[in-house]
């Protein structure tokens, strides 16, 4: 059997092995270079960039929230401030089982159930901050049985914080306002506004009254420092620090004695008084009745106080001189009369005979006079002294709803005062044109008699009131309404004193206004409707008392307050300025469904000008069962 016999080429192998030697050889280098170019890109061309990183790893920027202005009012009562206090507070990123330390939390610091349900909410509203709190204002015990046992708990510690209170409670709640914990809404608008930078290391921003307008003000600067911290994160050591500025502290024009007083004088009454210095436009007291505690609202209102809250009968949440609209009454019968003056309707002297009800021409309908059988003969002095209503009546028809309309108008009826607060309405001065848009219907005589009275579809807020009134105390000068008197900064301690700035002259007829505002005297006087709260007064007073009607009553039917549900009952009204040859103080109260403007809201009225006037507390005034009887506006 012939074998195949096989020769090596060896020089062959030689070569083929030499190829890939210097192949290998070429892709080793091929990858050196690759690494080599990788690391000059990391060291020299990325060496900045990456520096920085190194940096950020081992240096932590941990910003400082600035301490919050305080809120005083113009005698340098405080109505906000701050407070330090510890809270035990859980780092969301640095914890795995947030459930479980929760529980073991629990065994060692006191934490109930309502704050589990505000760190569940704070949790939902607020998942971009570093950490929420589980527990507020820990005792001196509590923070040292958590210290004892830190090591167990990464990502929770005690913090350090400033917390707001309100002292006076429900008093000017809805004037001050209050602050809660930043909502995601919020850092939008923060972000949007070029201002979450200031924010950064804050919890906490104004949400009504005070505390929202001048937020800017009172928040202050934000500081920075920069820490030194090791590979579990843990402080070393600080290595520089920019301190936060505080806020600017906020003097405002509301006295919180006079505050005080008109909020006591009206008992269990709801309403509000506004009551505003005729020659600047200050605010020197803004009540709401009732009003609610602005500390529950803080760190997260507990649901069964909101449910109280919400869902009272009261409405206590409900700024009633800035949003309550209400029919203003009779209390526009002193403008009506002006504006009677004014467009030559009426002059001082016309008298007509009163029987007690206006029907219009051609018409069967009785629109009554809250008096029956009338004022007999009535003029326009004895118009306002007795509020006839069968005078305006007349003089609306006379007069016509454009004119009305017109003349009100310069006096804010249906427009904002624009003061310094969120949330104003404009209330409601109704016109022919306002009527076809609103309700597609024309415009009819009927609705002008209603309107002259201040019933129909008038509707006035408190505050509106107060302000024309203001303006007719000062004969037809008008200054806005505002709270802020002067801003005190946390830097100098300079003081910054509000300019005020006149917003404009009606320049009304001078013996026009002496004739109304005498009338106005007149019914604090014996003969006039508010002559009980006027009784012993040692300084004359102009004022006009007013009753609204809340249900309506069919022709002829008599209105029995006693046998009607009490939310049904009249609201009451009442109009002032003191004293009336110089007046320092104009004010408007409304008390809900109190009924008659003599025996309720004036009587209110005057317990806040007797302080006013004359520096002291004032005396029990008549009560309303004591005034039962009485049938006047």
């Amino acid at each position: 059997m012939k074998r195949h016999i096989e020769f090596k080429d060896t020089q062959r192998e030689i070569h083929n092995f030499r190829l890939r030697l210097g192949l290998s050889l070429g892709f080793v280098l091929l990858l050196l270079l690759i690494l080599l170019a990788r690391f000059v890109y990391l060291q020299v061309i990325q060496q900045s960039h990456y520096q920085t990183l190194a940096e950020n790893n081992r240096i932590s920027i941990v910003p400082i929230a600035p301490s919050r202005g305080l809120i005083l009012d113009r005698n340098g009562v405080v109505l906000a401030h701050n407070y330090s206090a510890y809270t035990l507070e859980i780092t969301l990123n640095k914890v795995i089982d947030l459930k479980a330390t929760i529980d073991e939390l629990a065994k060692i610091v006191d934490i109930q159930p309502g704050d589990r349900k505000r760190f569940k909410r704070l949790l939902a509203d607020n998942r971009k901050f570093e950490s929420l709190p589980i527990r507020n204002r820990l005792t001196d015990n509590e923070v040292a049985r958590f210290s004892a046992q830190r090591y167990r708990f990464p990502g929770v510690e005690i913090k350090a914080r400033l917390f707001r209170e309100y002292p006076y409670h429900e008093q000017i709640s809805h004037l001050v306002g209050y602050i809660g914990r930043i909502n995601e809404s919020e850092i939008a608008q923060l972000e949007e506004d070029e201002m979450a930078a200031n924010y950064r290391g804050s919890d906490y921003i104004g949400k009504t009254g005070i505390e929202q307008k001048y937020e800017g003000e009172l928040h202050g600067k934000t500081g920075f420092q920069q820490v030194e911290v090791d590979a579990g994160g843990r402080e070393v050591r600080v290595l520089s620090r920019t301190p936060p500025v505080s806020g600017n502290n906020l003097v405002l024009t509301i006295d919180a004695k006079l505050q005080g007083i008109a909020e006591q004088a009206f008992g269990n009454y709801r309403g509000a008084l506004v009551a505003i210095d005729p020659s600047n436009g200050e605010v020197l007291a803004f009540v709401s009745k009732p009003g609610y505690d602005p500390n529950l609202f803080i760190d997260g209102i507990d649901e069964q106080s909101w449910n109280e809250l919400n869902n009272s009968p009261d409405v206590p949440l409900n700024n009633r001189a800035l949003r309550g609209q209400y029919s203003p009454g009779s209390t526009i019968k002193p403008f009506m009369a002006l504006a009677g003056l004014h467009y030559n309707k009426r002059a001082p002297g016309h008298t007509i005979s009163d029987p007690g009800y206006f029907s219009l021409p051609g018409s069967r309908h009785q629109y009554r006079d809250w008096k029956k059988g009338g004022h007999g003969s009535v003029d326009l002095f004895k118009s306002i002294v007795v509020s006839c209503d069968t005078y305006y009546y007349g003089l609306a028809t006379e007069l016509g709803i454009d004119n009305i309309f017109s003349f009100f108008s310069e006096f804010g009826f249906g427009k904002k005062t624009g003061i310094d607060l969120e949330g104003e309405v404009s209330g409601l001065m109704p016109s022919q044109e306002w009527k076809q848009k609103r309700h597609k219907q024309k415009w009819y005589a009927g609705d002008t008699v209603s309107v002259g009275i201040g019933q129909g579809y008038n509707l006035v807020t408190p505050l509106q009131l107060a302000y024309a009134t203001a303006i007719l105390a000062n004969d037809g000068i008008a200054y806005r309404p505002h709270l802020l008197k002067e801003v005190q900064s946390s830097r100098t301690s300079e003081k910054s004193t509000l300019k005020t700035n006149l917003e404009f002259n009606l320049k009304l007829n001078a013996e026009h206004l002496a004739l109304v505002k005498s009338a106005m005297v007149a019914v604090t006087q014996p003969g006039g409707t508010a002559a009980m709260a006027g009784a012993g007064a040692p300084y004359a007073f102009a004022g006009k008392t007013g009753t609204a009607q809340v249900i309506g009553m069919k022709q002829g039917e008599k209105y029995i307050e006693s046998k009607i549900q009490e939310r049904y009952r009249d609201h009451a009204w009442f109009m002032a300025f003191a004293p009336s040859d110089q007046p320092k103080i104009a004010l408007a109260v409304l008390v809900e469904n109190g009924g008659h403007g003599s025996s309720t809201a004036a009587p209110i009225a005057r317990k806040v000008l007797d302080y006013f006037i004359l520096g002291k507390v004032p005396q029990p005034l008549l009560t309303v069962d004591e005034a039962e009887g009485v049938e006047n506006d």
